[in-house]
């Protein structure tokens, strides 16, 4: 897709009014930047800017003005409280402080390491062993197989939050001394070896501001420390904050043709800083700006169901985790960003309950980079689970509390004593239940033990894809808690022939028609996928006994002469089957492929029993075929295709987290028919 024709269709899907906008935002983007160059503050210019000595300056810099934000070291007895109930939530956050003193990180998957004495190699791209130059960050460019995400990963300085974690927890004065020594190390070296604008770690703002949040968060956890109030330290390490956010204010994410999570974490950044140091000389605009511009994007980027328009299910999380902190952290500093920036957050937190399965695990639909706002605890990419009671301590919202649910460390660090006494007051609401999220386009039928997630809406980032799939018509099931079907992931962002395929038809448990993608993926756009085709839920029964989506993908993929699919999905819950029937619209004959991924390799072909036949309630006739999943000593599911099908397993792989990547298998069921057509299939577990 040449420019002229990216653009066209840009202007198709959004309209000129809209692009007029964007094109707006870009030139009040160049004129901020003119006349607000990015600068490096030292601590003794950061004085001068106060009219103060340097010690005066350091002492009312760090004076208590923050003190009943959830990171300032007087809130520590009120963790240490919820520790005294909670001991394992101090156990986790000494053994994340012990791994950032040793210098030894966990990146997407990979082990990053640094020996005693050996400085952080902040340029280092642990994936592909490449070390990015200090060329003006405006010209840091990654080619292909190397990716600056495992750079920015180490340079966001989660492991200052991980050292302020372990410098509470700890009452020996050895380990807290051990962590304020090596917070002091760590930002010194950052600020020597990475001048403002020069490499890898100042080529996305987005990093910077949550590099800032983080060092400012930090910088509150320690504010006692004798290291740290030694003025040498905290005037740079200060004054390093204000030339992040005079970097991020200067370098808004706001110029794109739809502006997405990195403006909100753009804007999160210069908040959470500028409300920890409100004397730092840019922090009153920041803070104006900031508490404008995450309102804003509040409204502009979640849907009024509360689904983030990102069309994905993982950067739903980190947009609940971004607005949730701003949430947080102005309430706690008297800042009110209004009732209906709660009452949307509050419906995030219900969004993350009615996807989760009973092993608190997310659908894996759109990409998937891991990311997080909160560095407090380390979970896994498709752990979700902590995020609806999360919502119940927070908003004393008895709905989002399940029968099990545990108080998230998060909201240990984050809320407190008065937390986890809000949390244990209310009692347990209702189980899940079905619902829609029509806005995005996200299905969730539940019930006989199964999830089932469906993609049944327009791409995301109001259809000029951002994060979307082509996975219209595509789901995952989960049974039990287990992924039994699944989204095969992203895996990465940095090789342009994987990106594609990730992002592809094939890589969807959806159906593939004359070898053509839903919508055209073009591999120098890797974050473009505008929309071909329409995808809407038709209709959506529930019911006790059974759920029925039907929904609808027209005009697909361009294809000549058109073809519109119809799928319905009926989820028996009591004979604990999925029927999947599809209806194809057209003329002509139709070669189709329908897959079902795997999160592995054990699957066995063979002819299914009777009683898989009789359960299956489908006509599939003499003949059928059955693809058993799982060990062969206890299979998960059975899934079962009619005669005509030709049944084959392909190799696959499987991502269930940036970076992360395992061998699996797809079933693939492929189709010769005439137009119009009618497919089935049923899935038994």
């Amino acid at each position: 897709m040449g420019a002229l024709e990216y653009y066209a269709a840009v202007v198709r899907q959004l309209g000129a009014a809209k692009l007029a906008r964007a094109l707006a935002r870009r030139t009040r983007r160049a004129v901020r930047r003119a006349l607000r160059r990015p600068r490096q503050w030292s601590g003794q210019q950061l004085a001068a800017a106060l009219g103060l000595s340097e010690q005066e300056a350091a002492q009312r810099l760090l004076d208590p003005s923050a003190a009943r934000a959830w990171c300032d070291v007087a809130q520590r007895p009120s963790v240490l409280a919820v520790m005294e109930r909670l001991p394992s939530v101090r156990e986790r956050a000494l053994c994340r402080a012990a791994e950032a003193v040793r210098r030894r990180f966990r990146v997407f998957g990979h082990d990053v390491a640094f020996s005693a004495g050996e400085a952080v190699d902040w340029s280092f791209d642990a994936s592909s062993g490449h070390r990015f130059s200090q060329a003006p960050s405006r010209a840091v460019r990654a080619g292909p197989g190397v990716d600056p995400k495992y750079a920015w990963a180490l340079g966001r300085m989660d492991q200052l939050v991980a050292l302020g974690q372990g410098y509470w927890a700890s009452d020996e004065p050895a380990v807290r001394g051990r962590c304020a020594r090596e917070l002091v190390e760590q930002v010194l070296d950052f600020s020597l070896m990475n001048p403002v604008g020069v490499g890898v770690q100042w080529a996305s703002p987005m990093e910077v501001s949550l590099r800032a949040a983080n060092l400012a968060q930090a910088l509150r956890m320690f504010r006692d420390h004798p290291s740290v109030r030694a003025p040498a330290f905290a005037l740079e390490a200060l004054a390093a904050i204000e030339s992040h956010g005079d970097f991020v204010e200067a370098h808004l994410e706001d110029q794109g043709a739809v502006p997405n999570n990195h403006l909100v974490a753009d804007f999160l950044g210069m908040l959470v800083a500028g409300l920890l140091f409100p004397d730092l000389p840019g922090s009153p605009r920041r803070i104006a700006l900031s508490v404008e511009g995450v309102r804003a994007e509040m409204f502009a980027q979640v849907l009024p169901d509360g689904y983030s328009f990102e069309g994905s299910v993982p950067y739903h999380r980190l947009a609940t985790e971004l607005f949730a902190l701003a949430q947080v952290v102005t309430r706690s500093l008297g800042v009110d960003l209004g009732a209906a920036y709660e009452e949307r957050l509050l419906r995030m937190f219900h969004v993350a309950k009615a996807y989760c399965s009973e092993a608190r695990l997310a659908p894996q639909i759109g990409d998937n980079d891991s990311g997080r706002a909160w560095p407090l605890r380390d979970r896994e990419s498709l752990d979700h689970g902590y995020l609806a009671p999360f919502g119940a301590a927070l908003f004393a919202d008895a709905t989002l509390k399940q029968g099990g649910d545990d108080f998230p460390d998060e909201a240990a660090w984050l809320l407190g004593e008065r937390g986890l006494a809000r949390f244990e007051r209310l009692r347990p609401g209702p189980r899940p239940s079905s619902r829609a999220f029509g806005g995005g386009g996200l299905v969730v039928l539940r019930g006989g033990g199964a999830v089932v997630s469906v993609s049944a809406g327009k791409n995301g980032q109001r259809g000029v894809g951002g994060h979307s799939h082509n996975d219209r018509l595509s789901f995952e099931l989960h049974v039990d808690g287990a992924p039994v079907v699944v989204d095969p992931g992203t895996f990465s962002y940095a090789q342009p022939e994987l990106r594609s395929a990730f992002r592809g038809t094939a890589a969807h448990n959806t159906l593939e028609v004359r070898g053509r993608e839903h919508s055209p993926i073009e591999p120098s756009r890797p974050f473009a996928l505008l929309e071909a085709a329409r995808c809407q839920v038709v209709e959506l029964e529930l019911c006790a006994e059974w759920d029925r989506l039907l929904a609808r993908l027209g005009a697909y993929g361009r294809a000549d002469p058109p073809v519109m699919i119809e799928r319905e999905l009926l989820l028996d819950k009591g004979g604990r089957r999925l029927a999947v029937v599809d209806r194809l619209h057209g003329k002509g004959s139709c070669e189709l492929l329908a897959r079902v991924h795997l999160p592995d390799e054990e699957v066995r072909l063979r002819a299914p029993f009777p009683e898989e036949l009789a359960r299956a309630r489908l006509p599939l006739g003499t003949g059928a075929l059955a693809a058993e999943l799982g060990a062969t000593a206890a299979p998960s599911a059975v899934v079962l295709f009619e005669p005509r099908a030709r049944v084959r397993v392909e190799s696959s792989a499987y991502s269930k987290g940036y970076g992360e990547l395992r061998p699996a298998r797809c079933v693939v069921a492929e189709f010769s028919l005439p137009l119009p057509a009618r497919t089935a299939w049923v899935v038994l577990f």
